[in-house]
């Protein structure tokens, strides 16, 4: 076993340099479910019954780990707005 020891400024740069490098991996790669109220916001919609009715009609992926946790596919709910893009004259 080694024992690494750096002086205590080392040790912080090292730690910052790792948040910062952990943190610009998150930016680049969005969760790939999301909770309603994300989901609402992406749909532009501020009504759970019209979120429950794209869920109900299979219009949007969801899961369902949990009894009372729904969370949605941001891929599918990307391709639910995709499908009705309008395209221009």
């Amino acid at each position: 076993m080694q024992v690494v020891c750096l002086q205590e400024e080392a040790f912080y740069a090292l730690f910052d340099k790792v948040v910062q490098h952990l943190e610009h991996k998150r930016i680049d790669k969005p969760d790939k479910w999301i909770d309603g109220e994300e989901a609402m916001f992406h749909l532009k919609i501020k009504s759970t019954t019209t979120l429950q009715k794209l869920r109900d009609e299979g219009k949007i992926r969801f899961s369902q780990p949990q009894k009372k946790i729904i969370i949605y596919d941001r891929d599918s709910i990307n391709e639910y707005i995709e499908k009705h893009a309008r395209e221009t004259f």
